[in-house]
């Protein structure tokens, strides 16, 4: 989280932003950053900093596949990694690893 604020801060600063009052975050389900840990170390971490007085809102990216039999997206999590079309277990992950900053809302 630490590295995620100093990347926000630096962004502020080339743009010339002085006030932020929200911080988008985008998380993949099938990542390993858990989003209720975010929320929990986010005051610490922002503590001090252009962030101390932000909104984080996280938003989850489903962890989907596309089955290499029959072409169907479908969320690994919820169908156990098995399609739920032909059954097949051969599949293209397409999402669901992202740990990205989607918006920086300035005030």
């Amino acid at each position: 989280m630490i590295n995620v604020v100093n990347s926000i801060e630096k962004i502020a600063a080339e743009n010339g932003v002085t006030k932020i009052s929200t911080l988008v975050l985008e998380v993949g389900e099938l990542s390993p950053v858990v989003p209720h840990y975010l929320e929990a170390v986010y005051p610490a971490a922002v503590d001090g900093t252009l962030l101390q007085d932000t909104e984080l809102e996280i938003e989850v990216i489903p962890g989907n596949a596309l089955c290499k039999q029959c072409g169907m997206v479908f969320n690994l999590l919820k169908h156990r990694k098995v399609c739920p079309d032909c059954q097949g277990g051969e599949w293209e992950l397409i999402s669901g690893t992202e740990f990205l900053i989607k918006e920086i809302v300035a005030c």
